[in-house]
């Protein structure tokens, strides 16, 4: 794979203290077992026959929505995930023959401990996935309610001891052109590559996916394991990821890249910030007749407001 240039970082208002507070604080949380999850609840069962099998869960009322779920028919057969196609329905028709197992995970970057995680070691035993029902916003306008199932990513990135150095967290989804047909054309710059800062993606709602209405994640949906982002547009949520990096510079990231006056880093869901193309002040429920208004940061600021204050949202967009 081809390295990426490296940026100077950016003039974001986020200070080294803030990181370090933050960086202290999710790992401590982590190494308690916080973020929700009730400690002897239940096995989880990471591994049959080489494939994620779900065990016991729980469900994460605190952090979830008490929305109507968006049929699981429609969550499956309606989505982005342009490595099949750039159609609605591609995925659903095409990604059905992507080899999810075995699988690994590298972690690389600004960490003590790097190292390639097959799928059934990046969670810690005996701790069940949870459950969390999440609306997802689209940035062309439409929105679901997912119940998904994982684990926060914070709880992961402790366990690989982020340096003082990481101030970013990059995401690389597989480059597999012979069983993604949407990589055999020039639509973006593959690998697809997306980022966070490191508040966010250690931020309790940041998970990582293994699966939706208690199955297994489907290839369309991003199988084996993806990213949930809730309060940010849909495409900085990557999916079948088989690289997280922690870096000091903000990375490049696809969309952005192919479009930056349309596609900001942040991608925070934000009515006031129009998309070039399309309003954000309305969105439609798929299923729905009507649209509704959308709330900024898609109804989950009292967990996140925090992270961007004193920013200008409509620059840092």
């Amino acid at each position: 794979m081809a390295s990426r240039p490296r940026h100077p970082l950016p003039n974001d208002p986020v200070t080294d203290e803030v990181v370090y507070r933050n960086r202290r604080q999710f790992m401590q949380r982590a190494a308690a077992g916080a973020f929700g999850m009730a400690a002897g609840v239940g096995l989880w069962h990471p591994l049959a026959h080489g494939k994620v099998r779900m065990g016991e869960t729980i469900a994460s009322k605190q952090l979830s929505t008490d929305e109507e779920r968006t049929p699981r028919q429609k969550v499956t057969h309606y989505n982005n995930f342009f490595e099949f196609g750039t159609g609605k329905s591609d995925p659903a028709e095409h990604a059905g023959s992507l080899p999810t197992e075995p699988w690994s995970v590298a972690i690389e970057g600004e960490v003590a401990r790097p190292g390639k995680v097959g799928l059934e070691d990046l969670v810690r035993p005996h701790r069940p996935f949870e459950e969390r029902i999440y609306r997802l916003r689209c940035v062309e306008g439409w929105s679901m309610v997912i119940p998904w199932l994982g684990f926060p990513l914070a709880d992961l990135l402790a366990r690989f001891e982020p340096t003082s150095q990481a101030r970013f967290v990059e995401f690389t989804t597989l480059y597999d052109p012979a069983h993604m047909p949407g990589q055999r054309r020039d639509v973006l710059d593959w690998p697809y590559v997306e980022g966070l800062r490191i508040d966010e993606a250690t931020n309790p709602l940041t998970l990582l996916a293994v699966g939706l209405y208690g199955e297994v994640l489907p290839e369309q949906n991003g199988a084996p394991i993806r990213l949930v982002v809730p309060w940010k547009y849909g495409f900085k949520s990557i999916k079948s990821i088989v690289r997280i990096r922690l870096t000091r510079d903000k990375p490049v990231t696809t969309w952005h890249k192919a479009a930056p006056n349309e596609y900001g880093f942040y991608a925070n869901v934000n009515p006031n910030v129009p998309h070039p193309r399309w309003s954000q002040a309305t969105e439609r429920r798929i299923g729905d007749i009507f649209q509704r208004d959308t709330e900024m940061f898609n109804g989950y600021g009292e967990h996140v407001a925090h992270l961007y204050k004193g920013m200008d949202l409509k620059k840092h967009f």
